[in-house]
């Protein structure tokens, strides 16, 4: 006799609120990061905020899920753009200041705050991958 086959996740109700809530979640993790100079967060909130959209899924509706949703591949990609972004932001100001780390352009703060978004929301969620 067969064994019952058991779906990977949760309940239906659970997996259909995480498809109703996912999206709303990771535009107000990208919301935070963009918006945080003039509220509270930033770069740091808002990748937190990002990155539960997608261990929602992973609790909700599995690990692979969550992994063809957001491939562990795509997220290494993303942190080191993070990175990348961040780094260069803080070499440019030498370069045209003199400076490391200066506000050199308008749309300075807003690039630092991405690259840190980018950064904490794939590390947290890789990290929560290999856990």
């Amino acid at each position: 006799m067969n064994s019952p086959q058991h779906d990977e996740g949760m309940s239906l109700i659970v997996k259909t609120v995480c498809d109703w809530v996912k999206g709303f979640i990771l535009l107000y993790g990208i919301h935070v990061i963009l918006y945080g100079h003039l509220t509270p967060g930033g770069g740091f909130a808002g990748g937190v905020i990002a990155a539960s959209a997608f261990v929602l899924i992973m609790l909700a509706e599995g690990e692979q899920a969550a992994a063809n949703t957001f491939s562990q591949q795509i997220a290494s990609t993303w942190r080191s753009l993070g990175v990348l972004l961040f780094w260069l932001m803080a070499v440019l100001g030498i370069v045209v200041t003199g400076t490391f780390f200066v506000n050199f352009w308008p749309g300075f703060i807003e690039a630092t705050k991405i690259g840190i978004g980018l950064l904490v929301c794939s590390s947290i969620y890789l990290i929560l991958m290999s856990l």
